[in-house]
């Protein structure tokens, strides 16, 4: 399973720790995944997903799992949720 948010393409991050004697340690900063299920009232189906906590909000934002989708650039998605975009696109038109 990657790190990676199916929605908002958010990656894992490099970065250092710094000590206050100002040594420095490699680290990763992770993004906050969950598994989430959304519902699409499009195609009367559910599906699970890993968002980030951003992605989650921003599906909140727009209304509804169907109006995030319409909306979201398509090189930010996974593989999957891009076929459901396009699946999506063609019932409602």
């Amino acid at each position: 399973m990657s790190k990676k948010c199916e929605l908002t393409g958010k990656i894992p991050l490099k970065g250092h720790n710094v000590s206050h004697a100002n040594n420095k340690t490699k680290r990763k900063f992770l993004p906050n995944l969950k598994k989430v299920r959304f519902k699409s009232e499009i195609l009367k189906r559910s599906l699970k997903l890993n968002v980030s906590n951003a992605g989650v909000r921003s599906v909140d934002k727009k209304g509804s799992f169907d109006e995030f989708l319409k909306s979201a650039k398509i090189k930010n998605l996974s593989f999957r949720v891009k076929k459901l975009k396009k699946s999506i696109l063609n019932k409602s038109s």
